[in-house]
């Protein structure tokens, strides 16, 4: 273990440290507006903070936007993926070890704990970590003393605790792999990111965002209005990260070009004829931007409506069957249904 240790210690060293710029957490759809308002809120706090949904939907930005709006933000943010790190170097890794705790332990060595001391611990796929680590959490978030693989004596730490997970904690305490008193002491209070396709709206801002980062000199990519909105229908189920794979995509190969839908449907690799489909139902003007300027929202206000209104058709307007094919959870097809006034005669 020594051996393997000395050089994935240094790689994780290097890697699971703060962020050498602000996190952004771009978006004004409600679901966004309310995740900020809360971090907010919890600015002052040192509460637990558990944050949940599905990958790639940023919740590390979430955390590290928690720990540079709060008290602790002079000290360290301290990342560790829970899943990345392989079990029999996890615990050392979290609570480290003092000098022959193992075959190659020639030093004492701070775990991620004691380096996050005055600042925030942010434990990523919290869900994956093993049951005898979840114990020695436990004692942790209620002592606030860590003890070394190896050691005796207790080091006090003063550590604010941000964990995620992208699998339902609730089903894995069920199934015996999540301890229920763990999750209490942890779930303080819950943020949950909606997935990307939940929250259309955001997907021109994130597009522009992704490709100012991506951007070198002049050779920034551009979406016209109708490939954005487009773009905002996909289901993305990789999320903001997916998205954001896209952008970078797209501006490696097409540097300084607009992007119109057929290029976008090139860099998806998606089938062609959706699009196909979504252009021939509409106006040539709508789908070309000129020189006056257009109401990019009531676009793809019209265009979800149409969408929406298919796939009740669809399914005889069963609500939930709509969800299904639209991939959206039942109450937000119903939220969007009330602010597009799609009326039907009940929500089933």
């Amino acid at each position: 273990m020594g051996a393997q240790w000395g050089h994935l210690g240094e790689h994780l060293g290097r890697h699971l440290t703060a962020p050498t710029r602000l996190a952004e957490l771009i978006g004004e759809s409600r679901a966004m507006c309310a995740v900020r308002s809360l971090i907010d809120r919890l600015a002052a706090s040192s509460a637990s903070v558990l944050v949940t949904g599905p990958s790639g939907t940023g919740k590390e930005v979430v955390a590290q936007l928690l720990h540079q709006r709060s008290l602790r933000a002079a000290h360290p943010f301290v990342a560790v993926n829970c899943a990345a790190i392989p079990r029999e170097l996890l615990e050392s890794e979290i609570f480290g070890h003092d000098a022959g705790a193992f075959t190659g332990a020639t030093r004492t060595r701070r775990g991620r704990f004691e380096t996050a001391d005055r600042g925030t611990l942010f434990l990523d796929e919290i869900g994956d970590m093993p049951a005898d680590m979840q114990v020695k959490l436990l004692r942790i978030l209620e002592t606030r003393v860590v003890e070394r693989v190896g050691g005796s004596a207790g080091v006090p730490v003063d550590v604010r605790v941000i964990t995620a997970t992208n699998v339902d904690l609730a089903d894995a305490i069920t199934n015996g792999n999540f301890r229920e008193d763990l999750f209490y002491r942890l779930n303080v209070v819950q943020i949950e990111l909606p997935p990307l396709a939940e929250r259309p709206t955001d997907v021109p801002l994130l597009l522009e965002h992704f490709a100012a980062l991506a951007a070198d000199g002049d050779r920034r990519v551009r979406f016209n209005a109708a490939t954005a909105a487009w773009l905002s229908l996909q289901p993305w189920r990789g999320n903001v990260r997916e998205l954001r794979n896209f952008v970078d995509r797209a501006t490696a190969l097409h540097p300084g070009e607009i992007i119109d839908q057929r290029l976008a449907t090139e860099l998806l690799h998606v089938d062609r004829q959706p699009l196909d489909r979504w252009l021939a139902a509409r106006p040539a003007a709508s789908v070309e931007i000129g020189d006056v300027p257009i109401d990019l929202k009531a676009l793809l206000d019209e265009v979800e409506q149409s969408y929406i209104e298919q796939a009740l058709d669809r399914s005889d307007g069963m609500v939930a069957a709509s969800a299904r094919l639209l991939g959206l959870r039942r109450t937000t097809l119903i939220e969007k249904m009330r602010r597009l006034n799609i009326q039907r005669p009940m929500f089933n």
